[in-house]
Protein backbone atom coordinates (compact mmCIF):
# COMPACT_ATOMS: atom_id res chain seq x y z
CA UNK A 1 0.00 0.00 0.00
CA UNK A 2 1.45 3.23 -1.04
CA UNK A 3 2.12 6.20 1.30
CA UNK A 4 -0.13 8.79 1.06
CA UNK A 5 1.07 12.06 -0.54
CA UNK A 6 3.03 14.83 1.90
CA UNK A 7 0.80 17.76 1.88
CA UNK A 8 2.91 20.97 0.73
CA UNK A 9 1.75 24.56 1.38
CA UNK A 10 0.71 26.19 -2.12
CA UNK A 11 2.68 29.61 -0.89
CA UNK A 12 6.34 30.22 -1.43
CA UNK A 13 8.63 33.21 -0.07
CA UNK A 14 9.87 34.93 -3.22
CA UNK A 15 13.62 35.64 -2.63
CA UNK A 16 14.37 37.19 -5.78
CA UNK A 17 15.87 40.66 -7.19
CA UNK A 18 13.30 43.87 -6.34
CA UNK A 19 11.84 45.45 -9.88
CA UNK A 20 14.92 47.56 -10.72
CA UNK A 21 16.99 44.52 -10.83
CA UNK A 22 14.61 42.45 -12.55
CA UNK A 23 16.82 41.41 -15.88
CA UNK A 24 15.59 43.67 -18.85
CA UNK A 25 13.34 41.23 -21.19
CA UNK A 26 13.31 43.71 -24.13
CA UNK A 27 15.92 42.16 -26.16
CA UNK A 28 13.92 38.84 -26.06
CA UNK A 29 10.50 40.37 -26.43
CA UNK A 30 11.30 40.78 -30.13
CA UNK A 31 8.78 43.02 -32.12
CA UNK A 32 9.21 40.51 -35.21
CA UNK A 33 8.51 37.27 -32.68
CA UNK A 34 5.29 39.02 -31.23
CA UNK A 35 4.53 40.34 -35.26
CA UNK A 36 4.47 36.53 -36.53
CA UNK A 37 2.46 34.78 -33.94
CA UNK A 38 -0.23 37.50 -34.24
CA UNK A 39 -0.35 37.04 -38.10
CA UNK A 40 -0.89 33.49 -37.51
CA UNK A 41 -3.29 33.95 -35.25
CA UNK A 42 -5.09 36.22 -37.17
CA UNK A 43 -5.14 33.82 -39.96
CA UNK A 44 -6.76 30.88 -37.40
CA UNK A 45 -10.49 30.41 -38.44
CA UNK A 46 -13.20 31.41 -35.54
CA UNK A 47 -16.05 30.93 -37.76
CA UNK A 48 -17.70 33.80 -37.45
CA UNK A 49 -18.67 33.54 -33.60
CA UNK A 50 -18.08 36.98 -31.01
CA UNK A 51 -18.27 37.02 -27.25
CA UNK A 52 -20.99 38.73 -26.17
CA UNK A 53 -20.40 38.48 -22.59
CA UNK A 54 -20.99 35.98 -20.45
CA UNK A 55 -23.32 32.71 -20.16
CA UNK A 56 -26.74 33.92 -18.45
CA UNK A 57 -26.89 36.84 -20.02
CA UNK A 58 -30.42 38.47 -20.19
CA UNK A 59 -31.10 36.24 -17.57
CA UNK A 60 -33.46 39.24 -16.23
CA UNK A 61 -36.52 39.06 -17.99
CA UNK A 62 -35.16 41.82 -20.23
CA UNK A 63 -33.90 42.40 -23.65
CA UNK A 64 -29.76 43.99 -23.65
CA UNK A 65 -27.74 45.39 -26.43
CA UNK A 66 -24.64 45.10 -27.69
CA UNK A 67 -22.58 46.19 -30.55
CA UNK A 68 -20.33 44.23 -32.27
CA UNK A 69 -18.00 45.50 -35.14
CA UNK A 70 -20.71 48.43 -35.87
CA UNK A 71 -23.40 46.53 -35.92
CA UNK A 72 -26.42 46.21 -33.52
CA UNK A 73 -27.60 42.97 -31.47
CA UNK A 74 -30.45 42.44 -29.66
CA UNK A 75 -29.87 39.57 -27.12
CA UNK A 76 -33.56 38.36 -24.83
CA UNK A 77 -34.42 35.07 -23.62
CA UNK A 78 -37.61 32.94 -25.05
CA UNK A 79 -40.32 31.59 -22.85
CA UNK A 80 -37.94 28.25 -22.06
CA UNK A 81 -35.07 30.37 -21.26
CA UNK A 82 -32.86 29.51 -24.39
CA UNK A 83 -31.32 32.63 -25.57
CA UNK A 84 -32.59 34.09 -28.47
CA UNK A 85 -30.46 37.23 -30.67
CA UNK A 86 -31.13 39.35 -33.86
CA UNK A 87 -30.50 42.91 -35.36
CA UNK A 88 -30.96 45.35 -32.88
CA UNK A 89 -32.95 47.48 -35.01
CA UNK A 90 -37.02 47.15 -35.34
CA UNK A 91 -37.35 46.07 -39.11
CA UNK A 92 -40.64 48.30 -39.08
CA UNK A 93 -39.09 51.98 -38.39
CA UNK A 94 -35.73 51.03 -36.99
CA UNK A 95 -36.82 50.76 -33.03
CA UNK A 96 -34.28 50.32 -31.06
CA UNK A 97 -35.14 46.68 -29.88
CA UNK A 98 -33.05 46.70 -26.76
CA UNK A 99 -35.56 49.02 -24.61
CA UNK A 100 -38.21 46.92 -25.73
CA UNK A 101 -40.40 44.58 -23.31
CA UNK A 102 -40.47 40.61 -23.18
CA UNK A 103 -43.65 39.03 -23.14
CA UNK A 104 -44.15 35.35 -22.71
CA UNK A 105 -40.48 35.05 -24.26
CA UNK A 106 -41.64 37.07 -27.27
CA UNK A 107 -39.69 39.72 -27.95
CA UNK A 108 -42.11 43.05 -28.45
CA UNK A 109 -41.28 46.07 -29.95
CA UNK A 110 -42.35 49.41 -28.04
CA UNK A 111 -42.65 51.62 -30.76
CA UNK A 112 -45.56 49.43 -32.50
CA UNK A 113 -46.41 45.83 -31.06
CA UNK A 114 -44.14 43.51 -34.20
CA UNK A 115 -44.06 40.41 -32.06
CA UNK A 116 -40.73 38.74 -32.30
CA UNK A 117 -40.58 35.10 -31.36
CA UNK A 118 -36.88 34.63 -32.76
CA UNK A 119 -38.00 33.42 -36.43
CA UNK A 120 -37.90 35.60 -39.35
CA UNK A 121 -40.26 38.26 -38.78
CA UNK A 122 -40.64 41.32 -41.56
CA UNK A 123 -37.16 40.96 -42.63
CA UNK A 124 -35.48 40.58 -39.61
CA UNK A 125 -33.79 37.37 -39.54
CA UNK A 126 -31.90 35.95 -36.55
CA UNK A 127 -28.12 35.18 -35.50
CA UNK A 128 -27.04 32.04 -34.18
CA UNK A 129 -26.60 32.07 -30.66
CA UNK A 130 -24.09 30.07 -28.39
CA UNK A 131 -23.68 29.49 -24.37
CA UNK A 132 -20.76 27.22 -23.21
CA UNK A 133 -21.58 27.70 -19.61
CA UNK A 134 -18.90 30.11 -19.34
CA UNK A 135 -19.39 32.91 -22.03
CA UNK A 136 -22.29 33.68 -24.26
CA UNK A 137 -21.47 34.08 -28.18
CA UNK A 138 -23.45 35.38 -31.51
CA UNK A 139 -22.32 34.59 -35.07
CA UNK A 140 -22.28 37.60 -37.44
CA UNK A 141 -21.16 35.70 -40.56
CA UNK A 142 -21.36 39.37 -42.50
CA UNK A 143 -19.08 40.83 -39.73
CA UNK A 144 -16.97 38.19 -39.63
CA UNK A 145 -16.60 37.09 -43.40
CA UNK A 146 -14.92 33.44 -42.80
CA UNK A 147 -16.66 30.34 -43.15
CA UNK A 148 -19.60 29.88 -40.50
CA UNK A 149 -19.21 26.77 -38.22
CA UNK A 150 -21.85 25.28 -36.16
CA UNK A 151 -19.80 26.32 -33.04
CA UNK A 152 -17.14 28.59 -31.73
CA UNK A 153 -13.78 27.22 -31.59
CA UNK A 154 -13.90 24.88 -28.51
CA UNK A 155 -11.24 25.75 -25.45
CA UNK A 156 -10.51 22.97 -23.03
CA UNK A 157 -11.26 24.13 -20.10
CA UNK A 158 -11.66 22.13 -15.99
CA UNK A 159 -15.52 20.91 -15.51
CA UNK A 160 -17.59 23.75 -14.52
CA UNK A 161 -18.70 21.51 -11.36
CA UNK A 162 -15.16 21.49 -9.91
CA UNK A 163 -14.03 25.02 -10.76
CA UNK A 164 -14.99 28.56 -9.69
CA UNK A 165 -15.34 31.20 -12.80
CA UNK A 166 -15.53 34.98 -13.34
CA UNK A 167 -15.96 36.77 -16.21
CA UNK A 168 -14.67 40.40 -16.46
CA UNK A 169 -15.61 43.12 -19.37
CA UNK A 170 -13.60 46.13 -20.06
CA UNK A 171 -13.51 48.69 -22.93
CA UNK A 172 -10.72 49.73 -25.04
CA UNK A 173 -10.03 52.63 -27.64
CA UNK A 174 -8.04 50.20 -29.92
CA UNK A 175 -9.02 47.00 -32.37
CA UNK A 176 -8.44 43.29 -31.40
CA UNK A 177 -5.44 42.53 -32.39
CA UNK A 178 -3.97 45.38 -30.49
CA UNK A 179 -5.68 43.05 -27.33
CA UNK A 180 -4.05 39.84 -28.60
CA UNK A 181 -0.42 41.41 -29.15
CA UNK A 182 -0.72 42.29 -25.76
CA UNK A 183 -1.11 38.73 -24.67
CA UNK A 184 1.17 37.45 -26.84
CA UNK A 185 3.86 39.31 -24.66
CA UNK A 186 4.56 37.78 -22.01
CA UNK A 187 7.82 39.25 -21.29
CA UNK A 188 6.05 43.00 -19.69
CA UNK A 189 4.67 40.80 -16.87
CA UNK A 190 6.78 41.48 -13.82
CA UNK A 191 8.16 45.11 -15.23
CA UNK A 192 4.46 46.51 -15.81
CA UNK A 193 2.26 44.35 -13.48
CA UNK A 194 5.10 44.26 -10.73
CA UNK A 195 1.80 43.84 -8.16
CA UNK A 196 0.56 40.83 -9.71
CA UNK A 197 3.56 38.99 -10.80
CA UNK A 198 7.11 38.28 -9.78
CA UNK A 199 10.05 35.85 -11.17
CA UNK A 200 8.96 35.52 -14.31
CA UNK A 201 10.67 34.07 -17.20
CA UNK A 202 9.87 32.88 -21.07
CA UNK A 203 11.26 29.49 -21.01
CA UNK A 204 9.79 28.86 -24.69
CA UNK A 205 8.50 31.06 -28.01
CA UNK A 206 6.34 29.51 -30.78
CA UNK A 207 8.30 28.25 -33.81
CA UNK A 208 5.73 28.77 -36.37
CA UNK A 209 4.25 25.05 -35.88
CA UNK A 210 1.78 22.92 -33.99
CA UNK A 211 0.14 24.40 -31.12
CA UNK A 212 2.14 27.77 -31.66
CA UNK A 213 2.87 28.81 -27.61
CA UNK A 214 4.60 30.88 -25.35
CA UNK A 215 5.62 28.93 -22.10
CA UNK A 216 6.12 31.54 -18.98
CA UNK A 217 7.59 30.16 -15.50
CA UNK A 218 6.05 33.16 -13.20
CA UNK A 219 4.84 33.35 -9.75
CA UNK A 220 1.65 35.07 -8.91
CA UNK A 221 1.99 37.49 -5.80
CA UNK A 222 -0.54 36.94 -2.99
CA UNK A 223 1.19 39.20 -0.38
CA UNK A 224 4.42 40.80 0.57
CA UNK A 225 6.70 37.83 -0.17
CA UNK A 226 4.21 35.30 -0.34
CA UNK A 227 4.00 33.82 -4.16
CA UNK A 228 2.72 31.03 -5.66
CA UNK A 229 5.31 29.32 -8.39
CA UNK A 230 3.35 28.25 -12.06
CA UNK A 231 4.20 27.45 -14.84
CA UNK A 232 1.34 28.85 -17.94
CA UNK A 233 1.26 28.31 -21.50
CA UNK A 234 0.11 30.64 -23.75
CA UNK A 235 -1.73 30.14 -26.95
CA UNK A 236 -3.76 31.96 -29.75
CA UNK A 237 -6.83 29.56 -31.15
CA UNK A 238 -8.38 32.93 -33.14
CA UNK A 239 -7.70 35.59 -34.02
CA UNK A 240 -9.66 37.73 -31.21
CA UNK A 241 -9.05 34.78 -28.35
CA UNK A 242 -5.87 34.05 -26.33
CA UNK A 243 -5.57 31.25 -23.48
CA UNK A 244 -3.48 31.24 -20.64
CA UNK A 245 -3.27 27.67 -18.74
CA UNK A 246 -1.66 26.33 -15.86
CA UNK A 247 0.11 23.51 -16.88
CA UNK A 248 2.22 22.95 -13.36
CA UNK A 249 2.37 23.66 -9.83
CA UNK A 250 -0.62 25.42 -8.06
CA UNK A 251 -3.88 25.28 -10.09
CA UNK A 252 -2.91 23.26 -12.24
CA UNK A 253 -5.50 23.14 -15.42
CA UNK A 254 -6.94 25.80 -14.40
CA UNK A 255 -7.54 28.53 -17.83
CA UNK A 256 -7.72 32.19 -18.45
CA UNK A 257 -9.47 32.99 -21.80
CA UNK A 258 -9.25 36.66 -22.84
CA UNK A 259 -11.62 36.90 -26.01
CA UNK A 260 -11.16 40.61 -28.01
CA UNK A 261 -14.74 41.66 -29.30
CA UNK A 262 -14.86 44.85 -31.89
CA UNK A 263 -17.45 46.72 -31.35
CA UNK A 264 -17.22 49.48 -34.28
CA UNK A 265 -16.79 48.52 -37.94
CA UNK A 266 -13.32 47.59 -39.00
CA UNK A 267 -13.12 51.00 -41.01
CA UNK A 268 -13.66 52.97 -37.56
CA UNK A 269 -11.22 56.27 -37.27
CA UNK A 270 -11.84 55.52 -33.83
CA UNK A 271 -12.18 51.74 -32.79
CA UNK A 272 -13.28 50.62 -29.54
CA UNK A 273 -12.98 46.85 -28.06
CA UNK A 274 -14.91 44.52 -25.67
CA UNK A 275 -12.47 42.55 -23.31
CA UNK A 276 -14.33 39.99 -22.30
CA UNK A 277 -12.08 37.72 -20.24
CA UNK A 278 -13.30 34.49 -18.11
CA UNK A 279 -11.09 33.17 -15.47
CA UNK A 280 -11.93 29.49 -15.12
CA UNK A 281 -10.04 28.00 -11.44
CA UNK A 282 -9.58 24.82 -10.54
CA UNK A 283 -7.47 22.68 -7.85
CA UNK A 284 -6.83 19.09 -6.99
CA UNK A 285 -6.38 20.29 -3.27
CA UNK A 286 -9.25 19.19 -0.86
CA UNK A 287 -9.50 22.23 0.72
CA UNK A 288 -10.48 23.43 -2.84
CA UNK A 289 -13.97 22.53 -2.35
CA UNK A 290 -14.26 25.46 0.19
CA UNK A 291 -13.48 27.76 -2.13
CA UNK A 292 -16.16 26.61 -4.67
CA UNK A 293 -18.82 27.36 -1.51
CA UNK A 294 -17.17 30.48 -1.36
CA UNK A 295 -17.90 31.46 -5.11
CA UNK A 296 -20.40 34.29 -4.73
CA UNK A 297 -17.89 35.57 -2.51
CA UNK A 298 -14.89 35.48 -4.76
CA UNK A 299 -16.51 36.28 -8.05
CA UNK A 300 -16.17 39.87 -6.96
CA UNK A 301 -12.60 39.54 -5.83
CA UNK A 302 -11.79 37.70 -9.25
CA UNK A 303 -13.22 40.41 -11.21
CA UNK A 304 -11.34 42.96 -9.35
CA UNK A 305 -8.04 41.61 -9.80
CA UNK A 306 -9.08 41.18 -13.68
CA UNK A 307 -9.88 44.64 -13.45
CA UNK A 308 -6.38 45.81 -11.88
CA UNK A 309 -4.47 43.92 -14.90
CA UNK A 310 -6.35 45.69 -17.53
CA UNK A 311 -6.07 48.66 -16.73
CA UNK A 312 -3.00 48.63 -17.08
CA UNK A 313 -3.25 46.54 -20.39
CA UNK A 314 -5.47 48.35 -21.78
CA UNK A 315 -3.19 51.27 -21.63
CA UNK A 316 -0.69 49.13 -23.36
CA UNK A 317 -3.46 48.03 -26.10
CA UNK A 318 -4.24 52.00 -26.50
CA UNK A 319 -0.92 52.66 -26.76
CA UNK A 320 0.22 49.98 -29.58
CA UNK A 321 -3.20 51.31 -31.66
CA UNK A 322 -2.51 55.02 -31.38
CA UNK A 323 0.70 54.43 -32.38
CA UNK A 324 -0.14 52.08 -35.28
CA UNK A 325 -2.45 54.24 -36.53
CA UNK A 326 -0.38 57.23 -36.85
CA UNK A 327 2.56 55.07 -38.48
CA UNK A 328 4.83 55.35 -35.14
CA UNK A 329 5.00 52.19 -34.00
CA UNK A 330 8.07 50.67 -34.00
CA UNK A 331 7.49 46.99 -34.68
Amino acid sequence: MSAPSRWTPPLRLRRGPGWARQEPSWRAARPALIAAALERAAARPAGNWFVVGRAGVAGDGRPCGRLVGGTEVVLWRDAAGALRAGPGSCPHLGAPLKDSRVVCGTLVCHWHGLALNGGPVAGWEPYPVHEDGVLAWVRLDAVGGGEPTGRPVAVARPEARGAVTAVYTGLGRCEPADVVANRLDPWHGSWFHPYSFVDLAVVETPEGTGEDRFVVDVSFRVAGRLVVPVRAVFTAPGPRTVVMRIVEGEGEGSVVETHATPLTAPSSPAPRTAVVEAVIAASGRRGFAAARALAPALRPLMRRASARLWRDDLAYAERRWALRSTGRFPG
